[in-house]
């Protein structure tokens, strides 16, 4: 794993009822022991920017990226790719765990694009964990609304350096998801009314 968190690191921010996981057995058995799996069962990710995909109520599993998109649209996509697990959603693409390399991918059915997202789930987490804490603890506080979108777009730039320099794929052009979602957050959009800076924003 990329980057070392604990759960306890989570929800000492968010709390528990603010925290995702996926159970081991929503996993098909190729995916079900990797360190990916693992992670996302017993550590998990703060809901919010990110949706994790929950098991199937008739059958328990999480559906393989086969049944959500039409892995033939997609040029980019890697040689048994179909039988990949689908783990969250973030913005518009379905995110799909490889059980071997431990990548996580972005599938936009609307762009017909598929990205290499994450190089493990570690960095799923840990760039969900920074940014949505980002949006639940940045305040406004001067008249000078220029200044604090500054300060918010230097939050967000350091949270993108400090990530790629130890994965850079997340950011590592404008398009990907990451990318976006960082964009909206310096513009001001993403936070909830009852957070500091939605209260500043929308009174």
């Amino acid at each position: 794993m990329l980057f070392d968190i604990a759960r306890s690191e989570l929800t000492d921010v968010f709390g528990e009822d603010r925290i995702a996981s996926v159970p081991a057995t929503a996993f098909p058995p190729a995916a079900a022991d990797t360190e990916g799996a693992r992670l996302l069962q017993t550590v998990g990710a703060p809901t919010g920017t990110l949706l994790l995909r929950q098991p199937d109520e008739d059958s328990g599993r999480l559906p393989l990226a086969r049944s959500v998109v039409d892995i033939g649209d997609f040029e980019d996509a890697t040689e048994g790719s179909d039988e990949w697990p689908v783990i969250g959603w973030l913005l518009n693409a379905h995110l799909v765990l490889d059980p071997v390399s431990g990548k996580v991918h972005a599938f936009d059915p609307d762009e017909g694009t598929v990205q290499e997202l994450h190089t493990d789930v570690s960095s799923l987490v840990q760039v969900t964990f920074r940014l949505q804490r980002l949006l639940e603890e940045f305040t406004f506080v001067g008249d000078d609304g220029e200044a604090d979108f500054e300060r918010l777009d230097g939050e967000v730039d350091r949270i993108r350096e400090e990530t790629g320099s130890i994965d850079p794929l997340p950011f590592q052009d404008d398009e990907t998801v990451w990318s976006v979602v960082g964009d909206e957050i310096a513009m001001g959009r993403r936070f909830t009314a009852d957070s500091p800076g939605g209260r500043s924003l929308y009174g």
